[in-house]
């Protein structure tokens, strides 16, 4: 299967970088397709505006979504946007490896989110949730936080863990469709001894290989769950998925 790992953190000895090559090495390893994109080592720009796109839907006012519906009908998307969109249209399983900064993810990968996963490519007017062009795909959140595990807790003074994550997860990813893992954490990784780094990387590793062995093997309910190369065609009002094997 196709795996895309979406990597959001600026050092390369970090943590969180050794949560993506350990799952990286794990899925290569286990037979899977692994493509990366490391949005701070490959200079990606989180700030959208008209560089976005190589067409114009309304050179007098600049509206967003109008301008992505308009770029998905005539192949307008900037070569950073096509690149990335490609990868997401051949991914089975997504991972989104980033540090828990400001109860969140960075904001490199929040404009990945804003500037990609476009309306008209993603998404569209009644292809959300159930009926999005991303159903019968996976995703998980591989995280790490400075906090302790009793902060995020409902008593502690972060909150629970799903009530943190609940924007990204209902509002993000299960909003375009995907099937959403529960998230793993490492909590305090800047905090706790080589050791416990150790065992946490093991954990990771041993999650990641599990659910994309686990995906592999599940029937999938729709032929976008198993594309390999993909064009979006916008028919009238609604976008959808021409597939390609």
């Amino acid at each position: 299967m196709n795996v895309l790992i979406v990597h959001a953190h600026p050092e390369p000895t970090s943590f969180v970088a050794a949560m993506t090559a350990r799952a990286r090495a794990a899925l290569e390893e286990a037979g899977h397709r692994v493509q990366v994109s490391d949005l701070y080592a490959e200079g990606f720009d989180p700030v959208a505006g008209r560089h976005d796109f190589r067409s114009v839907a309304d050179p007098a006012r600049f509206h967003y979504q109008t301008e992505q519906e308009h770029a998905s009908r005539h192949d307008g998307y900037a070569d950073d946007l096509r690149r990335e969109q490609a990868r997401v249209a051949a991914a089975d399983l997504l991972l989104f490896v980033f540090p828990l900064w400001w109860g969140g993810m960075p904001a490199i990968l929040k404009g990945w989110f804003d500037r990609v996963l476009a309306y008209g490519f993603a998404y569209a007017d009644g292809k959300r949730y159930d009926s999005g062009f991303l159903r019968g795909r996976r995703a998980l959140l591989g995280i790490a936080t400075g906090g302790t595990a009793q902060r995020f807790t409902r008593d502690g003074s972060y909150g629970d863990i799903e009530q943190v994550l609940h924007g990204v997860r209902r509002c993000m990813l299960e909003y375009l469709g995907l099937e959403v893992e529960a998230p793993f954490v490492a909590y305090a990784a800047p905090r706790v001894d080589d050791e416990e780094r150790a065992r946490m990387l093991a954990a990771w590793r041993a999650r990641v290989t599990a659910l994309a062995a686990q995906a592999a093997a599940a029937p999938q309910p729709d032929a976008g769950a198993r594309l390999r190369r993909a064009q979006l065609a916008v028919q009238g009002d609604t976008a959808q998925w021409t597939l390609a094997r």
